[in-house]
């Protein structure tokens, strides 16, 4: 029998992290995603944060995607706690239908018993998910190496203030993959996307959408004393459908990391200071007119056509 590896300090402290919690009496929390969405449309953002108009917002590919990060993190966890042959003994497909069936519960509830799809689609997305996970099981090792390399763990939580002059702002998320490189004392953070077939040159572009990972390998150093160079980023992306090409074999996984050096690290902490700035007093709201940006993208907006927002609106 084969000795167990000694798991290493840092591994475990960062293990033992417990997210602060926020005391909403002079305290707010911002996310990435209320980040993004205030950068792309301000107005957007007091509507359904300031403002308190919460309108349902979940479909079947929101509700997809959080059944196969739950799906791929299982098997992640036995994978690295266990072994790889209990992980490869899972029943994983199986695992993926009760996680999409409970997340779709939870969002008809929240969606006031209304459905948002329908037995078809569902079954659609649960073949493509299935797809994903053969796929993803099939080819583990070119993903994830056991060779000097620990699962720090899943959604591992970020928790602190980003702006010491309004304290009482407290930024938190989530971090989907973190593993640590013991050789190297290096890290990498992983963000699992679902897709439909895969991100191209403009998704890549996206800086708004870099700006995720580029904001967690910031805090995630700042949180635990690291130095950011010891830290890489990856978006890893799962593409629900594969589309024939005579020219090159399509990969059911994408992988990309987006630069991250000092320019990117200072671009992304000033679009996070104005959001705060514009945003925020000290742990409270700001009272100030936020206005919407219009463009191509309001026709897809949860408030279009609504009385709520004028630049959507239409008597």
């Amino acid at each position: 029998m084969s000795k167990k590896k000694k798991v290493p300090q840092i591994v475990k402290d960062i293990k033992a992290f417990k997210q602060h919690e926020i005391n909403y009496a002079f305290q707010k929390n911002i996310s990435y995603s209320q980040f993004s969405m205030f950068t792309e449309c301000p107005k957007k953002w007091s509507l359904q944060y300031k403002e308190g108009f919460k309108v349902f917002s979940s479909t079947i590919h929101t509700t997809f995607g959080s059944a196969l990060h739950e799906a791929l993190q299982h098997y992640l966890n036995v994978m690295y706690d266990v072994s790889t042959v209990k992980a490869d003994e899972l029943d994983l497909e199986e695992y993926f239908e009760e996680q999409l069936r409970n997340e779709y519960k939870k969002q008809y509830k929240a969606n006031k018993n209304q459905h948002f799809s329908s037995p078809t689609e569902l079954r659609e997305f649960y073949d493509d998910g299935v797809a994903i996970i053969r796929d993803f099981k099939k080819n583990k090792s070119k993903h994830f190496s056991k060779r000097g390399w620990w699962l720090v763990g899943c959604e591992i939580p970020i928790s602190l203030n980003p702006k010491p002059q309004y304290k009482n702002v407290i930024y938190q998320g989530f971090l989907d993959i973190v593993m640590y490189h013991e050789p190297t004392n290096t890290f990498k953070i992983i963000d699992i996307k679902t897709s439909t077939s895969g991100w191209r040159k403009k998704e890549k572009d996206d800086e708004i959408k870099q700006f995720q990972l580029i904001l967690y390998k910031k805090f995630f150093a700042e949180q635990f004393n690291l130095d950011v160079k010891d830290i890489e980023i990856e978006f890893f992306i799962v593409k629900r459908k594969l589309y024939e090409s005579e020219d090159f074999v399509i990969k059911r996984i994408q992988k990309f990391s987006p630069p991250s050096g000092k320019t990117k690290q200072n671009r992304v902490t000033l679009a996070l200071n104005k959001f705060i700035s514009e945003a925020f007093g000290d742990g409270e709201y700001k009272e100030a007119d936020h206005l919407p940006t219009i463009n191509d993208k309001c026709k897809w907006c949860i408030y279009n056509e609504t009385h709520l927002c004028p630049a959507t609106f239409k008597p």
